[in-house]
């Protein structure tokens, strides 16, 4: 199966295996000053970064470049240590949980990392106004999260999602690609218009009806379902991503959702294997527009 060879290549790359985590960290990289903040400094919109979930992304960790970038916006950050510090209209986001049977054994089965009273009690939190940016990554993220999901109408694939491009190129959504479509967070309304967002492995998900995409799979373009992560034969289970996303918004009850399916794109990380470094999200040259992606889609989760 020759398009496998492309993820065991970015895999190479990257120096992927279970012990992933301890080489993927993030990156001290400076974030530009912003000169017209959305808001005014600790005057906007509270963000709570999710911390209850053996989250891989959290506020102290791999999300601090995104957390200093919503700073920088005038957005007031928080790690969320209990669902009852959401107030009605603030916004949770919740980036690569899982659940605690899966914590160093990324293989099926992916045991959900939320419980049925949780995805009750976010589900209607967001109906009654809140704000909920819900980021689940290439296996086993996806799966843990996807009970969440589709609560709300969205149903992960459980793999690792990847264009019908050369081996070795970046995922690259593009208006001139046919793979970002143009929405309220490109077009300009809400802050600047963009035609290109780049993504660094990620899952892929269906939508509802009502959602609206934003980052769109076409045919050709699979999704890789191993039964351990990173782990690839000519017998890995293959799906075809034509309809498919990896990126959506949707107004839901007075509240507002988010869904994607790659969290690197959202901050800036390093990886280094055999003396040499990497860098995926803000830092990285093939991601010249990322910075401001997050800011209009957090300027429109939160307006």
């Amino acid at each position: 199966m020759p398009r496998i060879l492309r993820v065991i290549t970015i895999c190479a790359v990257l120096g992927c295996s279970w012990s992933l985590a301890a080489q993927q960290m993030a990156d001290t990289v400076q974030i530009p000053e912003i000169k017209t903040p959305h808001f005014k400094q600790e005057e906007g919109p509270k963000v709570f970064i999710d911390e209850l979930h053996n989250n891989f992304h959290t506020l102290s960790g791999r999300y601090q470049p995104f957390g200093m970038l919503l700073q920088k916006d005038g957005y007031r950050v928080h790690p969320l240590k209990a669902f009852d510090n959401l107030g009605q209209t603030d916004v949770l986001v919740i980036s690569n949980a899982i659940a605690s049977k899966n914590l160093g054994n990324w293989q099926q089965p992916i045991h959900d990392a939320f419980t049925k009273a949780e995805i009750s009690s976010i589900k209607q939190w967001v109906a009654n106004g809140g704000r909920l940016l819900l980021i689940a990554d290439h296996m086993p993220f996806a799966g843990a999260t996807n009970t969440l999901a589709q609560a709300f109408g969205f149903d992960f694939c459980d793999g690792f999602a990847q264009l019908n491009i050369p081996n070795g190129q970046p995922d690259v959504f593009s208006e001139e690609n046919e793979r970002l479509l143009r929405t309220q967070i490109t077009d300009g309304t809400y802050g600047k218009a963009l035609r290109s967002v780049t993504t660094f492995t990620g899952s892929s998900f269906q939508i509802p009806d009502n959602a609206i995409g934003v980052l769109k799979f076409k045919s050709g373009d699979i999704c890789l379902q191993p039964e351990i992560a990173w782990q690839f034969d000519d017998q890995t289970k293959t799906e075809d991503l034509e309809n498919k996303f990896q990126g959506a918004i949707m107004d839901f009850g007075k509240g507002k959702i988010a869904v994607f399916g790659e969290a690197a794109q959202f901050t800036s990380q390093k990886i280094t294997r055999q003396n040499r470094t990497f860098y995926t999200g803000f830092k990285s040259e093939v991601a010249p527009n990322n910075i401001e992606f997050v800011r209009n889609l957090m300027l429109w989760l939160s307006s």
